[in-house]
């Protein structure tokens, strides 16, 4: 039990945390705050059986430790003041000041329109909230660290009120503040509600968590002194640690993807936290010339931030004996804004470095809340407004219930296949028809916030169809569909694939049968990563894979096999089919066309179209050798860029040879850091006394492309650069 003196140390040391951020602001009415707090709620306790105190001390506890200002520190302190106690918005204007008593009449309000599970009331619950977080952001931070500390201390209440508290923070708390960017409160709200709403699936996992943790901890400290010491030795000044996910998202991951908890690799990540931008691009150098990374797993949201604004490179690499592990990269700023998302803005307020970016970054942040209180003024259907909010600002998940009121997270979009595979792998297999809100509804209907769903399933049902495949919405349940008609019909699809595959490569002649023989197939399947070449039929057979990225996939293993080979005889004509698209062909516009993928063009490169019976037109660089192979000049047509071409990005290879120097990476980096391009991947080797790149990455045109390669050029050690 929390006594009078710890809590009286406590505000000490909120009072302490406040002066040290803010030297000039008025700590001394933080204790009167805290005074006549206690005063107010006198010998009030709660279910707890502590004085009721302990909770407006620990909530502005919290927002002190998150940098807020001495106004949201009081008005944390009297939050419950005017809605509990016989203090009135007149009393508080009149002892403080008439900001402090809006903000805490406005928590007020909030806290008397209880959430229910109606739509009409969640949207009236949303629309205050909404409009209290547009007028002062941090009203909604004092609510939100309100909610943090309520659910800490979730186990005194009744188990209706848990659950009814927890699918209201999953539902409206968590996305909010992830939306705000405050990924430390989301992710904890997230794993406390989860404990209630899912005991068991949470204890469970949390064991497991648990067991592998002890070895995971060892082999995450030996990861991390590792990159601190290649980071010194290239004399570049970061933090480095290791984290542990936080259960929820792990929970939310393995259900995502079907995996089991041994399937998910990335369970531990490492930070490095440097000093600036252009550090992350040299630790990200080094990093990768010192581990292999795993192709295609390299995001750059420094370059594209996420929509709440996070920033930080992820790239995964292996180990000494091949394991996989994720490593994030970002700088101090970025890390802080990751951490306390718009809190962190008040460090920087009353002469403590707020600059114009930053403050430029703030008001970009929270310009979301202002759509939202456009479309609460608009839109009149509480509903739709909801869905609308729930969509395109908070962008998270679906909250659908089962009759008996169990909460069911889906992705946005999802049906009641979604849900029935959701429940249970043999209720999706089963499903025959969907009820939602007692209502039949099709199998394609896409669920809506707060749907009541009921599955009708039959032990005679066909199973699931193929074109399920084109609706469903979860990777859930688009795997366990793979799964069945991979298992039921292993020996039919397996046939079926070959037959398709067989006759597909027909089509390009003689060199069909070189294509088709034992080794060839083994290193297509490979490039799949699929174990076999059954495996690769099965894939075809199901639909699973198109034989147009097939085709491509050869062209780019066996290039020397396309490289003679000549379009069929007849003669072919355009598309009549008509779509958006950068690329004028035969003079005319919106004439689909798709982009060589052995020589990747980018506007500003002289083009020409390569027309072809099974792809459409192929769009190549006129100098590329597909093209210059070509002998009936009938198979090709004019093409050129549009004029317009907006922000569009393409993707770009190139080849870069240096000599066998430790840190090469880090220098030819730079000059993509320095032109703001991004990385989608870095592939190296190194052959006798060489270094050999190959760096995937976007850019808008041939242009800053030249500019590119003239800058590599001057690297040093550099030998050698070319497009791929």
């Amino acid at each position: 039990m929390i006594d009078n003196v710890s809590i009286d140390n406590q505000v000490k040391e909120i009072i302490q945390t406040v002066h040290s951020n803010y030297p000039d602001s008025p700590v001394d009415m933080i204790e009167r705050a805290y005074q006549l707090a206690k005063k107010a709620h006198g010998d009030q306790k709660r279910r707890s059986g502590e004085p009721y105190i302990v909770h407006p001390v620990a909530v502005a506890y919290i927002l002190a430790n998150y940098h807020m200002d001495a106004e949201t520190i009081i008005a944390a302190l009297l939050h419950d003041v005017i809605e509990d106690t016989a203090y009135t918005y007149e009393d508080i204007k009149e002892l403080f000041n008439e900001q402090i008593a809006y903000m805490i009449e406005s928590v007020s309000k909030m806290t008397r329109l209880s959430y229910q599970s109606k739509e009409e009331s969640q949207a009236e619950y949303i629309r205050k909230m909404v409009l209290s977080m547009s007028n002062d952001i941090r009203i909604i931070l004092i609510k939100l660290v309100d909610r943090l500390h309520n659910m800490r201390t979730l186990e005194y209440m009744s188990t209706a009120k848990q659950i009814e508290k927890s699918k209201e923070t999953m539902d409206i708390y968590a996305p909010i503040a992830n939306r705000l960017g405050i990924q430390s409160i989301k992710s904890e709200l997230e794993d406390l509600a989860f404990q209630y709403l899912q005991p068991k699936e949470a204890a469970e996992l949390e064991s497991n968590v648990k067991k592998r943790s002890k070895v995971g901890k060892n082999y995450i400290d030996r990861i991390v002194k590792k990159i601190q010491r290649i980071l010194k030795d290239a004399n570049i000044d970061a933090q480095v640690y290791g984290r542990k996910k936080h259960l929820y998202s792990i929970y939310r991951k393995m259900q995502q993807t079907g995996r089991t908890l041994d399937e998910i690799y990335d369970l531990y990540a490492i930070r490095i936290i440097t000093k600036s931008v252009e550090d992350c691009y040299l630790a990200l150098g080094v990093i990768h010339t010192n581990f292999n990374a795993l192709p295609n797993r390299m995001k750059d949201y420094i370059t594209s931030p996420k929509n709440n604004g996070y920033q930080s490179f992820h790239t995964t690499v292996l180990d000494s004996k091949g394991s996989p592990f994720e490593i994030q990269i970002r700088t101090e700023e970025m890390h802080e804004k990751d951490e306390y998302g718009v809190a962190a803005h008040w460090k920087y307020k009353e002469g403590k470095g707020q600059s114009k970016g930053r403050e430029k970054r703030f008001e970009e942040g929270i310009a979301w809340i202002r759509q939202l209180i456009h479309w609460s003024n608009e839109i009149d259907n509480a509903s739709e407004f909801v869905e609308t909010m729930k969509v395109d600002i908070l962008n998270e998940e679906v909250y659908v219930y089962t009759p008996t009121g169990e909460a069911i997270e889906l992705p946005n979009g999802s049906c009641p296949i979604d849900f029935a595979y959701k429940i249970h792998t043999d209720i999706g297999n089963q499903i025959v028809g969907a009820k939602v809100n007692d209502k039949i509804v099709p199998l394609n209907y896409q669920l809506k916030l707060g749907d009541i769903v009921t599955i009708l399933t039959s032990k005679n049902s066909n199973g699931p169809r193929e074109d399920w495949l084109d609706f469903v919405k979860s990777n859930h349940a688009k795997t366990k569909i793979k799964q069945y008609f991979k298992k039921a019909n292993r020996t039919a699809n397996i046939a079926l694939g070959k037959s398709t595959l067989e006759d597909e490569l027909k089509k390009l002649g003689d060199i069909s049968d070189e294509l088709l023989t034992k080794d060839h197939l083994e290193k297509l399947a490979k490039s799949f990563n699929y174990s076999s070449v059954d495996e690769l039929y099965i894939n075809i057979g199901v639909s699973s894979i198109k034989m147009g990225t097939i085709l491509n996939k050869l062209e780019i293993l066996f290039p020397n096999l396309f490289k003679n080979e000549e379009p069929e005889e007849p003669v072919l004509s355009l598309p009549t089919h008509r779509s958006k698209t950068d690329i004028i062909v035969a003079g005319e516009t919106g004439i689909k066309t798709h982009l060589g993928q052995c020589c990747h063009p980018i506007p500003g490169d002289k083009i020409v179209g390569l027309i072809n019976s099974n792809h459409g037109i192929t769009i190549h660089r006129t100098d590329c050798e597909n093209i210059m192979s070509v002998s009936n000049p009938d198979h090709l047509v004019d093409a050129q860029w549009e004029k317009d071409l907006g922000k569009t990005k393409y993707s770009a290879d190139l080849f870069i040879e240096t000599f066998n120097k430790k840190g090469s990476m880090v220098d030819i980096l730079k000059p993509f850091y320095d032109l703001n391009l991004s990385i989608i991947s870095t592939n190296s080797r190194t052959v006798n006394n060489s270094d050999l790149y190959n760096i995937s990455f976007e850019i808008n045109n041939a242009r800053i492309l030249s500019q590119l390669i003239s800058r590599l050029k001057k690297v040093p050690e550099v030998i050698k650069v070319n497009r791929n």
